[in-house]
């Protein structure tokens, strides 16, 4: 895919930023479907390449890359679409429940590559308190590792204002243990996502992030 491919990509979905509703979207339909062909085609290069990095288990595209359009059933923002296109690569791809790395795409700057906790179920939230409370160096020492901090910097994610119930305010790892996501994130300037490098660049970003998410997965498997 040529990087005028991933421009026709973000300059789609800025468009869609500022006219979110049907009747721009069915008006600009060829040029949704020219974007997720190009988007598809990418997560495809992806999945080409990521042997080196992790054994995905020989997931498809399809079974990767979320829908555009948005589930509005529980919000109060009525907007019909996302702003962004996505996937998650992993095993059972968007159904996954293990180790996985998530690709998104959005103009202004607002791409990134991620993976971990983003919206834990209360048994999930537990175990990693748990096993953070018996001994969180195993998780500080993939934090502090070289590759992470420079591609992430720190785990990041919502926390509590105080100590989570059943947990000293006064433990050790209070900051860990406050948190109620666990998440590593590496942002993607628009400039990167149309470069020529861009799928050795986040093969190199998910490389560094393994370490992490074979973390989580192990402690809330």
């Amino acid at each position: 895919m040529s990087s005028s491919d991933r421009r026709d990509i973000l300059e789609f979905l800025g468009g869609l930023r500022d006219n979110n509703n049907r009747e721009w979207f069915e008006a600009n339909r060829p040029r949704y479907e020219e974007a997720r062909a190009c988007f598809l085609g990418l997560v495809g290069d992806l999945l080409a390449a990521f042997d080196p990095v992790d054994d995905l288990g020989g997931v498809t595209v399809k079974e990767c890359v979320f829908r555009i359009n948005r589930d509005l059933r529980f919000s109060n923002d009525k907007s019909p679409y996302k702003t962004a296109m996505s996937a998650l690569l992993g095993r059972g791809g968007r159904k996954s429940a293990g180790r996985t790395y998530y690709f998104h795409i959005e103009p202004d700057g607002r791409s990134i590559l991620a993976g971990g906790l983003y919206d834990p179920s209360s048994s999930q939230l537990g175990k990693m308190r748990q096993a953070l409370a018996e001994d969180a160096m195993p998780l500080k020492k993939i934090a502090r590792a070289p590759d992470f901090a420079r591609y992430f910097g720190t785990i990041g994610g919502e926390s509590l204002k105080t100590a989570p119930q059943g947990y000293p305010k006064d433990h050790p790892d209070i900051e860990l243990l406050r948190l109620k996501q666990f998440m590593a994130i590496h942002r993607l300037d628009d400039d990167t996502i149309c470069s020529d490098d861009l799928i050795p660049r986040v093969m190199t970003v998910f490389r560094a992030m393994k370490p992490f998410v074979a973390y989580v997965e192990s402690v809330v498997a």
